[in-house]
């Protein structure tokens, strides 16, 4: 619609402005909506199927927390290619930890977990301390933990996981109100965590709005505000809905929030993130101001280490089992994740949440293309051409802001 005058009205030139200054940021979710509603049908609505959406979570769950640990890394304008068989080789260490040495599933976790701490402070020592080359020092690390997955795993080839709890983090769902009248079939719980979710959200974009108007701080207009509460509100609710059709909130699902909201405001509320951020876009400036680059690279290192541990009890307790090709290309997987999620090749930029969004980017495309049947050779170019795609849209977005 137009005025007489030839102006547009007051909420389409508020929402063209919106879209053009956010564009950057929006892309990955306008992206993953399109291919979703793609596969959707082009399968005749098998793919957002709650089953199938489900198990897109949980085979989604190893390289998404992976995925939040490289893009913190990325931010730094570092790269870690060590994490795939890091991730595979200490999943291999809790199933010998549980099956040879009669661990519970608690302690092999805990101690998985240390042990990825202490590779990440390794990698940050060869890093922040010797000066080598992120790249160089994890390759190292790749050659490294691939031979020791090798190591773990040479007596029997594949480890098989027996341990029911341990299991259940990668294959079981959260219990659900036992009720035969209410909604027969659907997990109730999961409505009620997601009408939770939703008044959270609401909440938490009300406060964060007063506290920027409070700094005189640039804000969206009360109609889009509220239009994006709608939708968003929307989105959770339909998300819910899927998943409660089926078994409901898997743990993958509740693993990966708790990481989520857990670095989100890590990134976002504290004075490590700033210093995060600060030393991916200028080291120099931000040791010159007092920030310990040094330091941020040891903390960014030791959490990625922590995650692969992570991504390592996701990956074998979904197979229950470790074996001697786990972590292959995880890593790959979790770089094309973080840059097709908005993390900038050239540093200092990039969201948690955009490495989320990245992730289920990259594994819808190949859960789709499995659902039509597409072969395993296709599937790689597309993601190839989705990844190159993301990195020009990057390219092309920070220089037309330089203009």
């Amino acid at each position: 619609m137009v005025k007489a005058d030839g102006s547009k009205p007051s909420f389409l030139k508020d929402l063209n402005t919106l879209l053009q200054q956010n564009i950057r940021e929006w892309g990955m979710y306008i992206a993953l909506v399109v291919i979703m509603a793609y596969f959707t049908i082009a399968t005749k609505g098998i793919f957002i199927s709650s089953r199938n959406i489900a198990n897109l979570i949980n085979q989604t769950g190893y390289i998404a927390v992976l995925a939040v640990g490289m893009t913190l890394v990325i931010i730094i304008s570092h790269i870690d290619l060590s994490v795939g068989y890091l991730s595979g080789f200490l999943g291999a260490v809790a199933a010998t930890a549980m099956e040879t040495w009669n661990f519970s599933a608690a302690t092999s976790i805990f101690l998985i977990v240390i042990l990825g701490a202490l590779a990440g402070l390794f990698s940050g020592f060869l890093v922040g301390q010797m000066r080598i080359p992120a790249f160089v020092a994890t390759l190292a690390g790749w050659l490294g933990y691939r031979g020791a997955l090798q190591l773990v795993t040479m007596s029997k080839g594949t480890i098989v996981i027996t341990n029911e709890a341990y299991n259940a983090i990668g294959n079981g769902y959260i219990p659900d109100i036992s009720s035969t009248t209410f909604l027969p079939g659907v997990h109730k719980v999961t409505l009620i965590l997601g009408g939770l979710t939703i008044l959270l959200y609401i909440w938490n974009a009300i406060n964060s709005r007063k506290r920027m108007l409070s700094y005189n701080f640039k804000i969206l207009p009360r109609h889009l505000f509220i239009i994006k509460l709608i939708f968003v509100s929307i989105l959770i609710a339909g998300i819910a809905w899927i998943l409660a059709g089926y078994r409901g909130l898997s743990w993958t699902a509740v693993v990966i929030l708790i990481i989520v909201l857990f670095y989100n405001f890590i990134m976002t509320r504290t004075v490590l993130g700033r210093h995060i951020y600060a030393v991916g876009g200028n080291p120099e400036a931000a040791q010159l101001s007092g920030i310990s680059v040094k330091k941020i690279t040891y903390v960014v290192f030791c959490s990625m280490g922590v995650l692969a541990a992570i991504s390592g009890v996701l990956y074998s307790s979904r197979f229950k089992s470790a074996t001697t090709t786990a972590g292959t290309l995880f890593e790959l997987d979790a770089i094309a994740a973080a840059f097709v999620g908005g993390a900038s090749p050239s540093g200092g930029i990039g969201k948690v949440t955009g490495s989320i969004i990245g992730a289920f980017v990259m594994m819808s495309l190949t859960s789709g293309m499995n659902l039509m049947g597409i072969d395993i050779s296709y599937q790689y170019i597309v993601r190839a051409m989705v990844l190159v795609a993301a990195v020009v849209f990057d390219v092309a977005t920070r220089n037309r802001k330089k203009i």
